[in-house]
């Protein structure tokens, strides 16, 4: 087997609950409700040809394909008290805490630095690369109620949040990133090529003690939500959120919001906010050394470097700061029948400091005469890998959308039909592509590449089409969603591949025994649809290398028609 193509082999096992505890003394509940999920990956890398110097022909004379194994474990549990305090007022405070494990282990796999140095002729086939872990903490006290203000109920929300996130990265075996036992980097350890033999296992190099990272940060934060009628044609909203953060400092977002419906068959909305996004955790902390293509379509050693790591030092890319934006919309709402309602949105929003990654950094081709010639290879060589990524607050985006919403019921004897269809368009734009760095331009960070990702990588269109018909203990489902054509031009640039418009039907029929007990059966892409295969000459080497489909951009996937059949107890 050379490559192995769409979803790695799952096996998934999920448990939860729900429970509450009301307490008559007080008139409140207890809650309590959480769950824990484990599931285990198998995938596979890219393939290494017979001929290729990472390949050992003692061990793998035909050339090999990584197997890559994860293991994710998460867990959750959130625990809390609500109680209603009298006149129309009520309370709610939960604290919640949740884990998140990502394992990895190799198989299949060799390190040939250890094979080659000093002619020792082993290496171990497999190992443990290492492990992400986040977790959360919150704390939230929320209080709502109306207060009366001229005659009339000012309905207020307020509340209070407290929240730590935690992010670590642990180290692999030594054998998944030594280079060579001694781990010397001036020790000269040559492959069967004749080059410097690769460090770390294949496929998915190991996180290295330099990798591993230990890291949290706490904010606070403190909201306050307003709405007042005025008579009964319009109502006016106003909400304030301050957040203040361990690593951030302090910011203040707001939004404003009012309707007016001059009839039962008409009203008007709108809004405009601003808003505040600060880097995740992963973003800030997160560094890695894997195999990928380079823009000629190689597998190159790539560094994802974190945020005042040497490289981003040496590139001059400042700490990742936070994302600002600013959003308007206004809407229309019609109701000519009681059974019959549409709905109408515009909105734009405006982006600045959009966190991104960036393009893939590689050295400079041909002769360099001197370091300043070539800097982005003085800056990698020494590093000894093939090209960087990171993290950065590259780009200003704009993005116009507008959705029709469309829904009809009709009520029979013992049926209901519910018929309804939205339609979506969108278009993101990115306004600026802005670098700090004296060695980098902006489209050099952010390449057309990179731009075409955002801009066209999604779909423009996204329409929906739904029926959902039901008769006694009968339920009968039928959607249709249309995903707009994608572009992406990653490791093919200049050539535009285009993945064209594709409908995917979806059916499901349901029978219910009872309240507590159901069965149901359903067809997931009912037409088996596939999205559009690669341009076999234009986008090489992707067809060359086994892909049929998609790379970086798929709409809806890569899998077909899927069938399955399930029954539900409830307790």
């Amino acid at each position: 087997m050379t490559q192995r193509i769409g979803d790695s082999n799952a096996k998934d096992a999920y448990l939860w609950l729900n429970s509450a505890l009301p307490v008559p003394s007080t008139g409140g509940e207890f809650y309590l409700f959480g769950g824990a999920s484990r599931r285990k990956g198998d995938s596979g890398g890219f393939f290494r040809p017979a001929e290729d110097a990472r390949t050992v022909p003692e061990i793998y004379p035909n050339g090999y394909l990584p197997n890559i194994i994860t293991t994710v474990k998460d867990a959750s549990l959130a625990f809390g008290y609500r109680h209603e305090l009298g006149r129309e007022w009520s309370m709610d405070a939960s604290v919640n805490h949740g884990r998140s494990e990502l394992a990895f282990h190799e198989r299949n796999s060799i390190n040939v630095s250890y094979w080659y140095e000093d002619n020792l002729r082993a290496s171990p086939l497999e190992a443990d690369t290492g492990a992400l872990k986040f977790n959360q903490t919150t704390f939230n006290l929320d209080f709502k109620g109306p207060v009366q203000l001229a005659g009339a109920p000012l309905y207020v929300a307020t509340g209070f949040e407290w929240r730590r996130d935690g992010y670590e990265i642990e180290a692999g075996d030594p054998v998944s990133y030594q280079y060579g036992r001694s781990n010397n980097p001036a020790k000269i350890i040559r492959d069967r090529t004749g080059g410097i033999a690769a460090s770390g296992i294949q496929g998915f190099p190991g996180y290295t003690p330099g990798t591993e990272v230990d890291e949290a940060r706490h904010n606070i934060a403190l909201y306050l939500d307003l709405e007042r009628k005025f008579g009964e044609q319009v109502s006016v909203g106003g909400a304030v959120r301050y957040e203040r953060y361990s690593d951030f400092g302090s910011t203040t977002t707001g939004k404003l919001s009012a309707r007016w419906d001059p009839s039962p068959v008409l009203g008007v909305r709108g809004s405009v906010s601003t808003g505040f996004r600060a880097p995740g955790v992963q973003q800030k902390f997160y560094s890695s050394v894997s195999t990928n293509l380079n823009n000629a379509g190689v597998l190159t050693e790539t560094l994802t470097a974190r945020e005042n790591s040497a490289v981003t030092q040496a590139f001059g890319i400042a700490p990742l700061k936070e994302e600002t934006s600013k959003n308007a919309s206004i809407g229309l709402i019609l109701r000519p029948a009681k059974n019959f309602s549409v709905t109408a949105d515009l909105y734009r929003t405006n982006i600045d400091d959009r966190i991104v990654f960036s393009s893939n950094i590689a050295p400079e081709s041909g002769a360099c005469p001197t370091p300043a010639a070539c800097p982005i290879r003085a800056i990698l060589d020494p590093l000894r890998v093939g090209q960087a990524q990171f993290f950065t607050n590259a780009i200003d985006t704009t993005t116009d959308g507008f959705d029709l919403v469309a829904q009809h019921t009709t009520r029979g004897q013992g049926s209901t039909l519910v018929l309804s269809g939205q339609l979506g368009f969108n278009k993101t734009k990115v306004k600026d592509r802005h670098s700090q760095s004296p060695v980098l331009s902006g489209a050099q960070l952010f390449d057309d590449a990179q731009v075409t990702l955002i801009e066209r990588g999604q779909p423009r269109q996204h329409h929906v089409v739904a029926a959902d018909y039901t008769v006694g203990a009968w339920n009968v489902t039928g959607r249709a969603n249309y995903f707009g054509e994608v572009q992406g031009q990653g490791f093919t640039a200049p050539f535009v591949q285009t993945w064209e418009a594709k409908w995917i039907v979806d059916l499901t029929a349901r029978y219910a025994f009872s309240k507590a007990l159901s069965v149901s059966a359903g067809v997931n892409n009912l037409f088996d649809t596939y999205p559009t295969r690669w341009d076999t000459e234009r986008a090489a080497p992707f067809p060359q290398m086994g892909f049929t489909h998609c790379w970086e951009t798929c709409p809806f996937g890569i899998n077909g028609r899927s069938m399955y059949a399930r029954v539900d107890y409830s307790f």
